[in-house]
């Protein structure tokens, strides 16, 4: 064989290899754009924008057809390209989409852990002169600190005091990591003060400012579109009890390139300021009961919800009262991630009101939970500003939101 037709040979043969691996990027890209569930109001509205090239087979309601407690009725779709090539299996539920009252007014958070969180360890000066760092590798960021000598202390005062009481002599710490209960003994160091230290960084509470997505008519609401994190480990703090309480925003710093804005503001820690309880710290928000007070604050009306599919790129606002009033803001969603794996990412939107760009310069921290409303339905909350540009941000779709308040 000439060299030349070895050169032909050759590169057909990439060609092909090139036409497979875009064939298979191609499918992948499809898959991608699938949800692995899908609900909807009824079956003829399962209909997904993949082109005419890929075909929907739906399983026959005798087959395959069962009643949760929600009163869902659950099928299959099968998706193959060209009809014979399989793309994906999407489990589809027939249901009501939900009426909700919007939020959009900033709120005052206050959780306590589930146990004393550790965030770090740290070094002892004894009274010998030496330093000490008693815990060290026995202790990890992100433990939670559930019992000293079997007595549970209540708070990291406690905890400081049940270390000290203890005095000289081997200790038992019975830790919570990662929902596996361990016990580690360590000797607590004598300070120049007298007091017996353990060398622990721990943290019992946090607190902040956040945006109130939506109430339900029986009371229950969802806020944030994401979860609260500690600030030193970034694990998301398990709680064992949260308030929400009345704020007042007291200064707004605008967002630039690189250093996202936030708001700032004081939360009035007294009883009659207080909104509701917090239930749930998890992925996709914070979630909870409330009383009539924070009820009255929302829409006068409820607004239906939106299931994923049927968010679409365009035009769209975001509820806020960041300027003292509520207020509907331009916004353009961008790009609509129906399957995307980070669940706080479904939505990239950008802030297009001339009136919020010249008070917070778009999305600022504070404003998560943000609701997000598109042809007069809620169809998600804004979760995240871009680091490099404050005017983009991401969002979470409502019905992932939703479900948490269907599982409390």
């Amino acid at each position: 064989m000439s060299r030349r037709n070895k050169y032909r040979m050759f590169l057909c043969l990439l060609l092909v290899c090139s036409l497979a691996g875009l064939g298979g990027l191609s499918v992948h890209m499809l898959k991608e754009q699938i949800p692995d569930t899908l609900r909807v109001r009824e079956l003829g509205d399962l209909s997904l924008d993949l082109g005419a090239l890929v075909t929907e087979e739906v399983t026959p309601e005798a087959e395959n057809v069962s009643i949760n407690a929600f009163s869902e009725r659950e099928y299959q779709a099968r998706y193959k390209l060209c009809g014979v090539i399989p793309l994906k299996t999407v489990d589809i539920r027939i249901e009501e989409p939900l009426s909700v009252y919007t939020g959009g007014s900033q709120v005052g958070i206050y959780l306590e852990t589930r146990g004393i969180l550790v965030i770090g360890t740290g070094v002892i000066e004894g009274q010998d002169g030496l330093n000490h760092e008693p815990a060290l590798n026995l202790v990890q960021p992100g433990d939670y600190i559930v019992a000293v000598n079997s007595q549970k202390p209540g708070d990291k005062k406690e905890l400081i005091e049940l270390i000290d009481s203890r005095g000289e002599g081997e200790l038992i710490l019975t830790l919570r990591r990662k929902e596996e209960l361990i016990d580690v003994r360590l000797e607590p160091v004598k300070a120049d003060d007298g007091s017996f230290k353990a060398g622990i960084w721990v943290r019992d509470n946090t607190q902040g400012i956040g945006t109130l997505t939506f109430v339900t008519p029986d009371g229950s609401f969802g806020a944030l579109g994401h979860g609260i994190n500690d600030v030193d480990t970034g694990v998301l703090l398990e709680i064992g009890e949260g308030t929400l309480y009345e704020t007042s925003i007291l200064n707004i710093r605008k967002g630039e390139k690189g250093n996202p804005g936030e708001l700032s503001g004081v939360i009035t820690y007294r009883p009659e300021h207080i909104y509701g309880t917090i239930s749930k710290n998890g992925q996709v928000g914070i979630f909870g009961d409330c009383g009539g007070k924070l009820l009255r604050e929302t829409g006068e009306q409820p607004v239906e919800t939106a299931f994923k599919q049927e968010v679409r790129k365009g035009k769209a606002v975001i509820r806020s009262a960041v300027s003292g009033t509520m207020t509907d803001y331009e916004v353009e969603i961008t790009e609509v991630y129906c399957n995307e794996k980070d669940i706080n990412k479904g939505i990239v939107l950008k802030v297009t009101d001339e009136r919020l760009l010249a008070l917070t310069g778009g999305i600022v921290q504070g404003m998560s939970g943000s609701p997000i409303i598109q042809d007069g339905k809620l169809v998600g909350a804004v979760t995240h500003v871009f680091v490099q540009d404050s005017t983009k941000g991401f969002g979470i779709f409502i019905e992932n939101m939703l479900e948490q308040v269907k599982t409390q």
